[in-house]
């Protein structure tokens, strides 16, 4: 069918073209507590078709795209690609080019079943109490196969795994009961992590059931030693995207320290072509342009933009692509040398948000701990808030480093000056 389409795209007005065909095999499994309720196996194509359109002679380029079902006639294909061709005439971007280098692939087989019972045996392995347990979780295990192919020559396929899972754990005493969602998300199974976090998630819930009100503490150190950190590091990604700074969302200029007041750690944020078990590998990214790795930003100076071709086009960036996979390097000090003094441990967040464009941070505090020297009390309720334009002139961040899916980073980020609005 994808060659049928390319087939018809070359006869067709289009000035250039692009087609994504992504045929992907899923196992599903639903189980309660450990009890398998039902699951299913998923065999699914999708097939998505852009259309370029040159306008006032080449000043502007229109741009429209639609999804083809497989089973499409051919009269249907060409109906659908006309009318792409029409509706391109109504959209005016400046005129760009897309990706043209062709880039030669390899890819790994994925075995889902294999990747499935993995994941069943490392849930099986959690270890639980009466007072703490796994209430149920599900499984998702995918074998994408991904060919990108378009007007400039590019014709590469790509084979990948991806999986999710998610947990509700349970934690109750005599008085009440508490839930706790989370969601892992990898290439494959990595039994050590999954069975770490999710007793990780068994000891926040025993210990929510015993918080005292967070404390009105004003302006405090704070410590980030989950994923939620990750957003740290993901805005100062967006900083660096090629549509942020050509739309104007952005003042970070390459070769030019991005603040002159740090007292803590420097950021240095690398883009991979290839990150062990994340579920965003491959030679090329979704626009078909070669990946590899790069800085992005090397102590705190920007080294390269990143994003789209469009963009990328605008700005003049021509060996950059859209990464997927991303690694923040750690800082100066060790875990246990940030575990120090006073700070809240925040571990919970009902919702934990950086603002890609102004850095503004907010979060909702579910379970925290506030450590003073020796004494560590879990806390409940309040908030943690401040702008990371200001507050990353004051973090630290761990030399060892951990791993969710597409991002390697500091197990922990300590940072001061923080906002935090008490419960009590």
């Amino acid at each position: 069918m994808t060659d049928k389409i390319i087939e018809i795209l070359k006869a067709s007005s289009a000035d250039a073209w692009e087609v994504i065909n992504t045929v992907t095999e899923a196992w599903e499994f639903y189980f309660i507590k450990h009890e398998l309720d039902q699951n299913r196996v998923r065999d699914v194509e999708h097939i998505t078709v852009k259309v370029h359109r040159k306008l006032e002679d080449g000043k502007f380029l229109g741009t429209a795209s639609e999804e083809i079902p497989p089973t499409a006639t051919e009269e249907e294909i060409k109906k659908v690609i006309d009318n792409l061709y029409e509706r391109a005439s109504f959209v005016k971007n400046p005129y760009y080019e897309l990706n043209s280098e062709k880039v030669e692939v390899s890819s790994t087989d994925v075995d889902p079943r294999a990747v499935s019972k993995a994941y069943i045996e490392a849930l099986n392995e959690v270890p639980e109490t009466s007072g703490e347990f796994i209430n149920s979780y599900e499984i998702f295990v995918e074998k994408n196969k991904r060919r990108y192919v378009n007007s400039e020559g590019i014709d590469a396929t790509v084979v990948s795994p991806s999986s999710m899972v998610e947990v509700v754990v349970n934690a109750r005493n005599e008085e009440h009961e508490i839930e706790i969602y989370s969601m892992y998300k990898a290439g494959t199974c990595d039994k050590e992590h999954i069975v770490s976090e999710i007793k990780n998630s068994l000891k926040y819930g025993k210990d929510r059931l015993s918080t005292v009100p967070t404390p009105a503490l004003n302006k405090a150190t704070v410590v980030l030693p989950t994923e939620d950190a990750g957003q740290i590091y993901k805005w100062f990604a967006c900083k660096m995207m090629a549509e942020y700074k050509y739309r104007g969302y952005s003042n970070f200029e390459i070769g030019k320290e991005i603040s002159d007041k740090v007292k803590g750690d420097k950021v240095t944020l690398l883009g991979l072509k290839e990150l062990p078990n994340s579920s965003s590998n491959g030679d090329i990214d979704s626009e078909g342009a070669k990946t590899k790795d790069m800085y992005i930003i090397r102590d705190n100076v920007p080294e390269n933009f990143w994003g789209g071709c469009q963009c990328r086009y605008y700005l003049g960036i021509k060996d950059s692509y859209v990464v997927s996979n991303f690694q923040a390097l750690g800082g100066s000090r060790t875990e246990a040398e940030l575990r120090s003094g006073t700070y809240l441990e925040v571990v919970q967040f009902s919702d934990f948000t950086v603002d890609e464009i102004t850095g503004e941070i907010a979060g909702e505090i579910r379970l925290g701990y506030y450590h003073e020297g020796d004494k560590v009390t879990p806390v409940s309720g309040g908030s943690v808030s401040g702008s990371l334009a200001e507050l990353m002139n004051c973090m630290y961040m761990s030399k060892e480093s951990k791993q969710y899916n597409n991002m390697l980073m500091p197990s922990i980020i300590k940072i001061e000056d923080m906002t935090i609005a008490g419960a009590e």
